[in-house]
């Protein structure tokens, strides 16, 4: 009787700790699989960056620093090689392991527009051109212990703008972005992002009727891809 209450109890206990628990995940850098224009050295890191901004505003996730973690190291190792000050050292064996790493790769990309009249200035565009752009991101979630695949998604979005309207092209996204927040390019990068959050906090943390939100929108998507081409 007391081996089975115990087994409850340290049950009940692990389940708490999994409940309280948030998956630990590591973005690696994104890779590009189109000739999309705005791409560029960075971009990959950038678009890795913004994922896990994402991420991180969600409440989800614990986000690890993969990047940075050759610096961790390098530090944890300065420490024990006793020229730093016992008590301002870092700790061997304190960084934090992914449970979970995080792929993303440009899948598609497409533009097109118009130009008319239109002005610019000093990094402000004023209408003048109407353009419309597509791109779809491939997701992977990867276990970091086993190497499998756990969660996959597509997402795509498309993105307009209009003849009058305000492209602001200084303070974007920075770097190699820079420029491309109020883009049609800008915001279809930071819609798939968002939605590609959305889905991965639905799948590994929130597990209720979100499920089938994302199974209808899978489904609605594949759907739409298949009714633009002849299949026999």
């Amino acid at each position: 009787m007391k081996k089975i209450l115990l087994t409850v109890i340290l049950s009940l206990i692990s389940s708490m700790a999994m409940a309280n628990g948030r998956p630990v995940v590591a973005v690696l850098e994104f890779k590009n699989e189109t000739s999309a224009p705005w791409w560029q050295n960075g971009v990959g890191r950038e678009l890795s960056d913004m994922l896990s901004n994402e991420l991180l505003g969600t409440g989800a996730f614990k986000v690890v620093e993969r990047k940075k973690l050759d610096a961790v190291l390098t530090e944890q190792d300065l420490g024990a090689s006793g020229r730093v000050a016992k008590g301002s050292a870092a700790k061997m064996g304190k960084v934090t392991g992914a449970q979970y790493l995080i792929t993303g790769s440009v899948a598609s990309f497409e533009s097109s527009g118009s130009k008319g009249g239109g002005f610019s200035f000093k990094g402000v565009s004023l209408g003048g051109k109407k353009s419309t752009v597509s791109m779809g991101i491939d997701i992977r979630v990867i276990n970091s212990t086993t190497g499998e695949v756990e969660y996959a998604r597509t997402v795509e979005a498309t993105a307009k703008s209009g003849g009058m309207s305000i492209g602001l092209h200084k303070n974007g996204f920075g770097g190699a972005l820079g420029g491309e927040k109020k883009t049609p390019t800008g915001k279809a990068i930071r819609a798939v992002l968002i939605e590609a959050t959305d889905y991965l906090a639905c799948v590994m943390v929130d597990q209720d009727s979100c499920m089938k939100e994302y199974r209808n929108k899978e489904r609605n998507r594949r759907n739409k891809t298949k009714s633009a081409v002849s299949l026999d």
